[in-house]
């Protein structure tokens, strides 16, 4: 059987190889482990321009909107928070292009922690810009620490992960208000949305997690069972 394309959002960022430093399209290697040992053949996208994105929708059996910086406040009608890095604006709008496009197309997403935010602001969703003032804490905020997540156990994401799983995500924005036709399946203890599904879509689902980064391979592995 062959392995279905996947494809894999990432940066565009400096990076150093022997004398050099150059502009580079950049990717954590744990996303193309995770979609190949799940059975899938990992192709990085670089977030181009929006001239290319229905070729990919049409050539890719299925989408990572992965990880990184906290997406721009102007993305959602937001005011930019200074506490907040940045934005890259160019992958801002890229993702934000591809999500549609793969939603449209009704093509798998498994969007991950900034991709989990890029697919609600996809659907007109808003963002928490710095969810540490929200909560008086930074309990979320803080590297390294784990919390327990409950899972809708209807959901597509319970039916792969179980009703409650332990996580490592540290993340400053969250979810505020959910974009149209999406639904909140997964919840921390004080009830900050950690889980998303896009409803009547044949696999779109958004965690706030990092599921590529541990040993449990099992939302990968529906993900690409969705992609065949």
């Amino acid at each position: 059987m062959s392995r279905p394309l996947i494809g894999i959002t990432a940066y565009f960022e400096a990076a150093r190889w022997g004398d050099w430093v150059r502009e580079a399209v950049l990717s954590p290697p744990s996303y193309a482990k995770a979609v190949g040992r799940a059975g899938g053949a990992p192709v990085v996208l670089p977030p181009l321009g929006p001239h290319a994105i229905e070729d990919y929708v049409s050539g890719l059996k299925g989408i990572v909107l992965a990880g990184g910086v906290e997406m721009g406040a102007g993305t959602y009608n937001g005011e930019q928070d200074e506490r907040i890095a940045e934005p890259q604006v160019h992958r801002d709008r890229f993702e934000l292009a591809v999500a549609r496009a793969a939603i449209r197309a009704d093509l798998p997403i498994l969007a991950i922690a900034r991709g989990m935010h890029v697919l609600n602001v996809a659907q007109g969703g808003t963002l928490i810009p710095w969810l540490p003032e929200v909560l008086d804490s930074d309990r979320h905020a803080t590297p390294g620490a784990g919390h327990t997540i409950q899972v809708s156990v209807s959901s597509k994401l319970g039916k792969a992960v179980g009703d409650r799983v332990e996580v490592v995500a540290p993340h400053h924005q969250s979810v505020r208000r959910l974009g149209s036709g999406l639904l909140a399946v997964a919840w921390a203890e004080d009830q900050i949305v950690e889980g998303i599904e896009l409803q009547g879509h044949r696999f779109g689902i958004g965690v706030q997690w990092h599921p590529e980064r541990g040993e449990d391979n099992r939302l990968f592995d529906a993900f690409i069972e969705a992609a065949r």
